[in-house]
């Protein structure tokens, strides 16, 4: 799922290509798969294909029953609850994660739709070849339940961003971290356009146009998809970053006590 909402994991490209040569590299190189046995990792991906899936294109809809585990290798996914004709964005997700994976888990229908936004990379299992391996290997369990924990954390964050925080803080705190993420001497982007970032941070693209002037004043602004920091002082006193909302949540594989050390 989303990466605390505000900054996506980003993998060396020579990697990322790596993983879409078959399954059985991509399972190799997925980082919280690293515990995971060998054998296990070749019976998944004996059951497993890697598709490439354009922009717009619709994963699944909400009830539907998964018949695959999907990771995504590559690209980025974004997930939206539906009601009629409405929808509403719920998370956008980076590699490498799963999609939904409570769903296939429970073999309970998806409770959201999931379309592509930028050309996606999956690796999918079939779901009852991945149900099996993971009630067998252990280490394969916990990767698994590592990968839920984070994604809960990240709703947890995500929710307090939206119900604690004013739209001001919120589009202050979104740029302040993008501008601390980048690379010294290379200006931070915005890395979605501005209706994808005001679905992201729980408002609409007008009180994102309105928010974005008010910011201003506290020498914080956008010149076209450029992150600019006219104030840090000012910045950083009136949006402070905060790590049990703002901090990233990598998926780290779990310990056991025969592991640790």
């Amino acid at each position: 799922m989303s990466h605390g909402g505000l900054q996506p994991f980003v993998s060396p490209s020579h990697q990322a290509d790596n993983r879409l040569l078959s399954p059985r590299v991509a399972l190799r190189e997925t980082p919280w798969l690293t515990a995971v046995a060998d054998k296990t990792l070749d019976v998944l991906a004996g059951h497993a294909v890697l598709h490439r899936i354009p922009a717009g294109s619709m994963l699944f809809e909400q009830a539907e029953t998964p018949t695959f585990a999907q990771i995504l290798v590559a690209g980025s996914v974004e997930l939206l609850g539906v009601r009629g004709n409405d929808e509403t964005r719920i998370e956008r997700v980076y590699p490498i994660d799963m999609l939904l994976p409570a769903a296939v888990l429970t073999r309970q229908p998806y409770l959201l739709r999931a379309r592509v936004l930028d050309e996606a990379h999956l690796l999918m299992i079939q779901a009852e070849a991945f149900l099996h391996a993971v009630a067998q290997d252990h280490a394969l369990c916990l990767a698994v339940l590592a990968c839920q924990a984070v994604q809960f954390r990240r709703q947890v964050k995500q929710a307090k961003n939206v119900r604690l925080r004013s739209a001001e803080e919120r589009v202050g705190c979104y740029l302040l971290r993008l501008h601390e993420g980048a690379p010294p001497g290379v200006p931070a982007r915005l890395p979605l356009n501005k209706r994808q970032i005001a679905a992201e941070l729980g408002m609409t693209r007008e009180t994102f146009s309105r928010t974005l002037g008010a910011i201003a004043r506290r020498g914080l602004r956008i010149d076209g998809d450029i992150v600019i920091v006219d104030d840090p002082v000012a910045a950083h006193t009136g949006f402070s970053l905060d790590p049990l909302i703002d901090g990233a949540e990598p998926i780290q594989p779990l310990a056991t006590k025969g592991t640790e050390g």
